[in-house]
């Protein structure tokens, strides 16, 4: 089923938290998008995105479904710094997909800058040696926290033009991993630069 239609039936269920835990239980990659669109991420425990990940088999449903649902979850942040440090390269990927929707939907005022700007020296010294997936998604974050978190806009711009073009295999598709400074440049062209967004589910 194309994006559109799940979003036409989002639209008429609005958030069910039951739903969408039964819908991302049937293992069904269309039931399981659509449970992303509608979770009830205020309620969600826990267990329930740790749940999640374990039963997300592509990155699509891990760094998007799981991510959205998490990031916005009152777990967000602390589940993300333990997804991250997973040698499951889909767990993985979904922390640092977590982490960047965090940026985007989080004043920065309630970010921990300190913790944040740590996390992308590691990215500094690590992402060309990391998984596949794990580096596109740490390419993702270093992005939104270049366009989300203006505080650390400059210095992250500086410091992906530094680090150079980040490569991923996308399978296949004509898909190519976005330049990281390009992208925030185009924010600050638009001058969107910290500007937050109510919800990172599209």
């Amino acid at each position: 089923m194309k994006i559109e239609e799940l979003k036409k039936v989002q639209k008429v269920v609005k958030t069910d938290y039951q739903l969408a835990l039964d819908l991302f239980d049937t293992g069904i990659y269309d039931a399981m998008y659509l449970a992303g669109l509608i979770a009830d991420d205020a309620r969600m425990t826990r267990k329930d995105p740790n749940g999640w990940v374990k039963k997300a088999y592509c990155s699509t449903l891990g760094e998007y479904t799981v991510a959205w649902v998490a990031a916005g979850s009152r777990f967000g942040y602390e589940l993300a710094l333990g997804w991250i440090e997973s040698k499951d390269e889909r767990v993985a990927a979904t922390g640092w997909s977590t982490l960047g929707g965090l940026l985007a939907i989080t004043p920065d005022e309630d970010l921990e800058l300190e913790e944040l700007s740590a996390l992308f020296d590691r990215i500094r010294t690590t992402i060309h040696d990391a998984p596949n997936r794990v580096r596109y998604t740490m390419n993702a974050f270093a992005i939104a926290l270049g366009i989300y978190v203006e505080p650390l806009s400059g210095r992250v711009k500086k410091a992906m033009k530094e680090i150079g073009p980040v490569t991923a295999d996308m399978g296949g598709t004509a898909c190519k991993t976005p330049l990281a400074p390009d992208y925030i440049a185009k924010a600050e062209k638009r001058g969107v630069i910290g500007r937050k967004r109510k919800t990172v589910k599209c």
